[in-house]
């Protein structure tokens, strides 16, 4: 299967649809002309997140990162730079910054390395333990 994104005038997805490999096959505009879609789309690749592709049946990088483009799956609200060919989410956090590498956007302050779960508070810029009820 073969996942494309359609993005608007400003470069921000509004949908994304899987079609099958045969009707990829007929070209770029087969969404035009067999499905009768206007609009500008953009493929997008499943398994790439971060800029790395994942083998779909072990989740682990793959050997062959020949498929890994667009840095990121496209979801709606995310943007593509065509500049960067790559889809980019929404900024979480006003503080947080893009990585230039993985067009994925880092909190200034790095999730903790342990077995709880946190959630990022943006007024003190750090990370909170969530209180997980028993």
């Amino acid at each position: 299967m073969a996942h494309y994104a359609e993005i608007d005038e400003n470069n921000i997805v509004t949908q994304v649809l899987v079609v099958s490999n045969e009707q990829e096959h007929r070209g770029q505009d087969f969404l035009a002309n067999d499905l009768g879609l206007g609009g500008t789309w953009v493929k997008t690749s499943y398994n790439t997140r971060g800029g790395v592709y994942y083998d779909p049946s072990t989740n682990l990088p793959a050997e062959d990162q020949s498929k890994a483009y667009r840095k990121n799956y496209a979801g709606i609200g995310f943007s593509y730079d065509d500049q960067r060919d790559a889809f980019i989410p929404p900024q979480p956090y006003a503080s947080w910054t893009l990585n230039e590498d993985s067009c994925l956007w880092e909190s200034p302050v790095p999730y903790p390395e342990d077995e709880n779960f946190y959630t990022w508070n943006e007024e003190t810029t750090s990370w909170e333990p969530v209180e997980i009820p028993e």
